[in-house]
């Protein structure tokens, strides 16, 4: 594809951001479902006459299912090419909505939303494969900043938007609503995206995939398991759990031994990528895991309807937003590690004032904690992601957007099994005090301070090593051999891609 915008300097064509824009559609759509169906499970369950056991399968399967085919993708996209993976799977999303529109039993609903998930978990990880060869390494920070704004945004508007359907509309508009946003993306999708030509992909190794989408399987069901077990040592959250990580832990080390795994493992000898995940791993956890805790607070302590605590969640989609807008200038001023250091230290600060929470704690504060959390998610996920690929060719960014990619929805899955069981035990000892219920829920935030202090230490070593490469004093660890290509070398590779 050509690349001229990759070597244009600060100037971006107007086609990448045509491009980005129909990632972020794509994007949207995926995320947002992730989300908009929590809030229509009791009526969902109602109408389908089915057990809360049985209806919590409309978000899990969704979630397994995503878990199952991210790691397939930068596979599709090397043998299929980016573009046709993408519209393929915005198709079978958008077909996945209608049917799950169509539903007329618990079944039907879960049948259906795993053909979403297959559809909406290739869309992502493709769509940042197509923007990140187009935009090249000096434009990464502006476009990556872009295409953050949907994965900040679309968990936290989810509710609301889900609410608003389900009190005006029907639960069947909640899906049926991606049928004309799907239309316009695939016509926008046919006409903008560059067409690229496979590269002429290895034979998919079943074994690895078997592996890995067993291992993620079962790790997400143990983890979703969590809720109705109410504890993470229950036997139906430990034993998918163990089957799981043996799974992954059996593909690393196959990943190790053959020429041409599903995902190539060895780009965690690249010292900055290994940071890079470990941070986009922790702060998956620490953003969405804090997600679960403050719609319930304004339900639970508050007594707010779900159409009210969507609103009240806004003001930290707009300090995401503002940093977002932000982030990719600070990333190119001063490097994606240190820029994911600040935006990590400003959440982890932030995050205090929620641990302070009590019955009658004025929705103004609040707000305003929420807006400065806000801003420091946004400033810290797409900056420590830019700084992974930064350090990457183009042909191993189809290898690490689906493993990014995982760690973050695993990050947050996992972020949220536990700080809903911490909560939860929490509760159970507060009694019906609302006093006490709101104890609970800042005894928890102190958990979400504890992942987030984590996500701050690989930050550091990240911008550590930004920094010692600028200087010219040592170079990142090589992801592979053979060694990384030079930055005049690799910006060569990107254009010729």
């Amino acid at each position: 594809m050509s690349s001229a915008a990759a070597v244009s300097g600060s100037r971006i064509e107007s086609h990448v951001w045509r491009i980005a824009a129909v990632v972020v559609l794509g994007t949207i759509m995926s995320v947002l479902d992730t989300t908009i169906v929590n809030v229509a499970l009791d009526t969902l369950g109602r109408d389908l006459h089915a057990t809360v056991d049985q209806i919590q399968w409309v978000a899990t399967g969704y979630l397994l299912a995503l878990a199952a085919v991210i790691p397939v993708s930068g596979w599709a996209s090397r043998r299929f090419s980016s573009r046709s993976v993408y519209i393929v799977s915005l198709v079978m999303f958008t077909a996945g909505s209608v049917l799950c529109g169509l539903a007329d039993s618990v079944g039907s609903l879960v049948f259906f939303r795993v053909i979403q998930g297959i559809g909406g978990g290739m869309l992502v990880p493709t769509g940042q494969m197509i923007l990140v060869k187009a935009a090249g390494p000096k434009n990464l920070p502006k476009v990556m900043s872009a295409i953050g704004v949907p994965i900040v945004l679309a968990p936290i508007f989810g509710p609301t938007i889900g609410g608003l359907l389900l009190e005006h509309v029907s639960w069947q508009s909640i899906f049926l609503v991606n049928l004309p946003v799907g239309i316009a993306t695939l016509v926008a999708a046919l006409k903008l995206l560059p067409k690229d030509k496979p590269e002429g992909a290895e034979k998919l190794d079943f074994l690895g995939l078997g592996l890995l989408s067993v291992g993620l399987v079962g790790v997400t069901y143990g983890l979703a398991e969590t809720g109705s077990a109410g504890t993470l040592v229950a036997a139906s959250v430990l034993v998918p759990m163990a089957i799981g990580l043996v799974g992954i832990a059996s593909f690393a080390v196959r990943a190790l031994r053959i020429p041409n795994p599903l995902l190539n493992v060895r780009l965690y000898k690249n010292r900055a990528f290994t940071a890079a995940s470990i941070t986009t791993f922790c702060l998956g956890a620490a953003l969405f895991g804090a997600m679960v805790l403050m719609p319930l607070y304004f339900q639970t302590v508050r007594g707010e309807d779900a159409v009210t605590t969507g609103l009240l969640l806004i003001p930290q989609g707009l300090g995401a937003a503002v940093a977002m807008a932000l982030s990719g200038r600070a990333t190119e001023r001063w490097g994606g590690g240190v820029t994911a250091t600040i935006g990590t230290a400003i959440t982890l600060v932030a995050t205090i004032p929620f641990v302070l929470l009590g019955a009658n704690t004025a929705f103004v504060l609040i707000g305003a904690a929420m807006v400065i959390r806000g801003f420091g998610i946004g400033m810290s996920i797409m900056p420590a992601m830019t700084a992974a690929y930064a350090v990457l060719t183009p042909q191993q960014v189809t290898h690490a957007t689906p493993q990014l990619t995982t760690l973050q929805r695993v990050g947050g899955s996992m972020g949220t099994a536990i700080l809903t069981v911490v909560l939860q035990g929490h509760l159970e000892t507060a009694g019906a005090s609302q006093s006490a219920m709101a104890n609970a829920y800042g005894t928890t935030f102190i958990w979400v301070m504890g992942i987030t202090a984590a996500a701050l230490l690989p930050t550091l070593m990240l911008a550590r090593i930004e920094r010692r490469a600028r200087r010219g004093d040592a170079a990142p660890a090589p992801p592979a051999k053979p060694r990384l290509p030079e930055p005049e070398t690799r910006e060569l590779a990107w254009e010729s891609a």
